[in-house]
C-alpha cells in the first residue's frame, strides 16, 4: 500500500499539483468521482452495467481510490492504519452472531 501511495504522490508532485490538493477540494473530488462511478450503474442492473461499462467502472473506481490516497496524504493520516482501525470498529458494531447474513445496520441488529 505504501508503494502505491508513493506512486500516486510522485505522479502528483512531478506535475506540481499538490498546491491544488487541500483536504476540502480532495474530498469534493473524491465525491465527484464516486458519482461518476455511480453513473455507470444508473438505469441498469448490476449485471448490465458490468457487461457494458466494466472498463469505465474500473477507471472511475481507480479515481475514487486515488483521491482517497491523496486525501489521506493531505490530512497526514496513514490510510492503511485507518482502514484497519475502521475494520476493528465494525467488528464490534457487527458481531458475527448478530450480523451474519443480515443487511441491517448496526443500530438495528438488536
Amino acid at each position: 500500500m505504501k508503494q502505491l501511495q508513493q506512486l500516486i504522490i510522485e505522479f502528483r508532485d512531478v506535475r506540481n499539483w499538490k498546491q491544488f490538493h487541500n483536504p476540502k477540494d480532495l474530498a469534493i473530488s473524491l465525491s465527484i468521482e464516486a458519482g461518476e462511478l455511480l453513473e455507470n450503474f444508473q438505469w441498469k442492473s448490476s449485471e448490465e452495467a458490468i457487461e457494458s461499462r466494466l472498463e469505465n467502472i474500473k477507471d472511475e473506481l481507480a479515481d475514487v481510490v486515488i483521491y482517497a490516497f491523496l486525501l489521506s496524504d493531505a490530512l497526514g493520516v496513514d490510510l492503511e492504519r485507518i482502514i484497519f482501525d475502521k475494520i476493528k470498529k465494525n467488528e464490534k458494531r457487527y458481531p458475527i452472531e448478530k450480523s451474519f447474513g443480515s443487511k441491517k445496520k448496526y443500530n438495528e441488529l438488536g
